[in-house]
C-alpha cells in the first residue's frame, strides 16, 4: 500500500508534494590568551597543490588567520569557499547558496577576520557598538557560530558576544557593556529588544552577515530583518553577505534591497557531502515504527544518534518510551527552556547522552563531531529539512548513515526529496528480526502529571457569611 503511495507522488505531483511550512546562557566568547613565547611562522602550515583544489594559504590570509586554520586542519576550501573567497576578502557583496555542511560559516567569519586585519582600529570604540554583526534565525545555529569564530579568532583579542532569548537579558547586557564588542552574533528578535533601548549601536556596523536567509523568511523575521537594517549603515558604508540554502526569488529580492552589486555563488544541492551518507529508507506502518527503532538501535549496536519528529509530542513520547527501556536519551524542543537546550546539546557532544531525540530546531547549524547515524523517525515535510537532518552526519568527508521510516503518513514526501537531492531513493521492507516485538519496559510509565485548576474567585462570588 505505501509502495503504491510513492509510485503515485513519483507519477504525479511530485513538486505539490511538500506543504509549504507554517509558519544556560553560554559563557562570553571569550578567546584565551595566547603566549607570545615562540612566533608561529606559515611555513610550518605545508599543504600541497593539488589540482581542482584551492588551497587557504592561496588566499593571502593574515598569519593568525591561518594558524588557526592549521589547528583545525583546514587545508583545503570547499566549492563554496573558494568561489566566494576570492570575492569577499576584496570587500565586495555577496550572495551565497550553499547547504548546511559546506563551510559557509567558515567563510563569512574568514572574511570578517580578514577585514579587521586589513582595517585596524587604534582609537577607542564606545561599548555597545560592534564591527560585524551575524544575524541567524534560531539560537542553536547563533551558539554555534560563536563558537566557530572563538576557534578561527583564537590569536586575535577580540569580543564575541552572542545575543538571543530564552535567557537572561541583563547578564547579556553586562556582556554589551563591560567593553566593546568586535562581533555580535544574534537571533533578530533579542537584538531589537537591545536595541529599542539603546543598550545596542549599529551605527557602526561594518560587516553584516545574514545567514540562513531562507529559514529566516520562513519564520516570519523579515519584518525584524527590515527593522534592523533601517539602524544599520547605509549599504554602501558597509559589506553585506547574505547566505542561504536556497536563493529564491524572494530571497534575491530582499537581498538585492539590502547589497550593492552583489556577486552571486550557487553551489547546487548535487554538489552538497550527501554523497557521504548511507541514506536507508524503510517502509513500515506507524504501529511497527518503534519496535523498528529499537531493533535497529540494538542489532547495530548504536553508541549516539539523533532521531528527528516532525511535532513536539511525538519526540517527547519518545523520549518517554525510550528512557523507559533504560536508554540513555534527551529531548531538544521548542517546548525545553533554553539553559536546558544548551545543556543537553553539551552533554550529547561530549557522549554522555546517547541519543537525543530532536524537532527540527535541531535540523541547522548543529555540528557534533563523530556523529554515525541520523534517524528520520517520521519523515519531515519540507524537502529542505531532509537534506539538513541527514547533513547533521556525514560531515568534514566522513562516511554516515541516514535512516528513515516511510509510513502511510508521511511516505508521500519522498518524491519531493528525491527532486531535490536529483537521485530516486531505494525504499526497502525491513528484515523480519527487525519487526519483532520488543520485550516488555524496563520501568513504568512516567505518571500523568496533572496541573490543578486554579479557581479565580472573586470577593462578590464567594459565599457570605451568615
Amino acid at each position: 500500500m505505501i509502495q503504491k503511495v510513492i509510485r503515485f507522488f513519483r507519477k504525479g505531483s511530485s513538486k505539490a508534494t511538500a506543504p509549504v511550512k507554517k509558519h544556560n546562557q553560554p559563557p562570553n566568547f571569550q578567546p584565551k590568551k595566547t603566549s607570545p613565547r615562540k612566533k608561529w611562522d606559515i611555513s610550518k602550515f605545508k599543504v600541497e597543490a593539488q589540482p581542482g583544489k584551492t588551497r587557504f594559504h592561496d588566499m593571502n590570509l593574515p598569519v593568525g588567520i591561518m594558524h588557526a586554520l592549521a589547528d583545525l586542519d583546514f587545508r583545503y576550501c570547499t566549492p563554496i569557499q573558494a568561489e566566494i573567497l576570492h570575492k569577499t576578502l576584496k570587500g565586495d557583496d555577496a550572495f551565497g547558496q550553499a547547504q548546511t555542511g559546506t563551510g559557509k560559516t567558515a567563510a563569512f567569519l574568514i572574511t570578517i577576520l580578514n577585514h579587521f586585519q586589513q582595517n585596524k582600529i587604534k582609537d577607542s570604540r564606545p561599548k555597545g557598538s560592534p564591527r560585524a554583526l551575524i544575524v541567524a534565525p534560531t539560537r542553536e545555529l547563533v551558539i554555534q557560530i560563536a563558537r566557530d569564530a572563538v576557534e578561527l579568532a583564537k590569536y586575535y583579542q577580540l569580543n564575541i558576544v552572542t545575543v538571543f532569548g530564552g535567557v537572561d537579558y541583563r547578564r547579556q547586557r553586562k556582556q554589551l557593556t563591560e567593553k566593546p564588542v568586535d562581533i555580535i552574533v544574534a537571533t533578530p528578535g533579542r537584538l531589537l529588544d537591545f536595541n529599542r533601548n539603546r543598550e545596542i549601536n549599529l551605527r557602526r556596523v561594518e560587516i553584516l552577515v545574514l545567514d540562513e536567509a531562507d529559514r529566516m523568511l520562513d519564520m516570519g523575521f523579515i519584518p525584524d530583518v527590515r527593522r534592523i537594517m533601517r539602524n544599520l549603515p547605509d549599504k554602501s558604508q558597509r559589506q553585506t553577505l547574505l547566505f542561504s540554502a536556497t536563493l529564491t526569488n524572494d530571497v534575491k529580492y530582499l537581498g538585492s534591497t539590502w547589497t550593492t552589486d552583489p556577486h552571486v555563488v550557487e553551489i547546487e544541492p548535487e554538489q552538497v557531502a550527501v554523497d557521504t551518507v548511507d541514506q536507508k529508507v524503510y517502509i513500515v506502518t506507524t504501529e511497527q515504527k518503534f519496535a523498528l527503532l529499537y531493533n535497529t538501535i540494538i542489532s547495530k549496536q548504536m553508541e549516539r544518534a539523533i532521531i528527528f519528529c516532525n511535532r513536539r509530542d511525538q519526540a517527547r513520547d519518545l523520549v518517554d518510551l525510550l528512557s523507559r527501556y533504560e536508554m540513555s536519551c534527551a529531548l531538544l524542543s521548542g517546548d525545553v527552556q533554553q539553559r536546558k537546550r544548551m545543556k543537553v546539546l553539551d552533554n550529547f557532544k561530549a557522549g554522555k547522552i546517547k541519543f537525543m531525540v530532536a524537532t527540527d530546531v535541531a535540523g541547522r547549524g548543529i555540528h557534533v563531531e563523530g556523529l554515525n547515524h541520523v534517524i528520520n523517525y517520521t519523515l519531515p515535510q519540507d524537502a529542505e529539512d531532509y537534506v539538513h537532518r541527514i547533513g547533521r552526519t556525514g560531515r568534514a568527508g566522513q562516511n554516515g548513515t541516514s535512516i528513515s521510516f516511510a509510513c502511510e503518513n508521511d511516505s508521500h514526501y519522498i518524491p519531493a526529496i528525491e527532486e531535490l537531492l536529483g537521485n530516486e531513493l531505494i525504499c526497502d521492507y525491513p528484515d523480519e528480526n527487525l519487526l519483532m516485538e520488543p520485550p516488555p519496559p524496563l520501568l513504568p510509565p512516567k505518571p500523568v502529571e496533572r496541573r490543578p485548576v486554579q479557581r479565580n474567585r472573586s470577593r462578590s462570588s464567594r459565599p457570605r457569611r451568615r
